[in-house]
C-alpha cells in the first residue's frame, strides 16, 4: 500500500502492475506455513506410502517447489521472481485421535 490506497490499483480503481524497474536488487526471504488435517487412518496410509497415488509427501514437496517457481503465473499482477532457493518442509503428526501434516515453504 502507498498512503491510503493499494499500490496495484490506479486512481480510477483499475488493476495495474506496479513498475519495479528502478527498485534496488535486495535479498528477501518469504515463509508460508499451513496445516492439512485428516483422519488418522489417512495419515497412516500416507506415512506408510500406501496411498493409491503413491508417495504423497514427495509429490507434495515437488508441487510446493514448482508452485514457488511459477508464482508469477499463479498470482495476478505478480512480477517474475528470481528465486535462489526453495525449501519445502513437510511434517506429519498425530495425537489424541487427530492427524495433520504441517507444511512450511521458505523461499529466497
Amino acid at each position: 500500500m502507498t498512503g491510503d490506497r493499494l499500490s496495484h490499483v490506479d486512481e480510477q480503481g483499475r488493476a495495474r502492475m506496479v513498475d519495479v524497474g528502478a527498485k534496488a536488487e535486495t535479498e528477501r526471504v518469504a515463509v508460508a506455513r499451513g496445516r492439512v488435517t485428516m483422519l488418522p487412518a489417512t495419515l497412516a496410509l500416507v506415512r506408510a506410502g500406501e496411498a493409491r497415488k503413491g508417495d504423497v509427501l514427495t509429490v507434495a514437496q515437488i508441487a510446493g517447489i514448482q508452485a514457488a517457481k511459477r508464482t508469477h503465473e499463479l498470482i495476478p499482477l505478480c512480477h517474475p521472481l528470481l528465486l535462489t532457493h526453495v525449501d519445502v518442509s513437510i511434517e506429519p503428526s498425530a495425537e489424541a485421535g487427530e492427524a495433520w501434516i504441517e507444511i512450511e515453504d521458505a523461499v529466497k
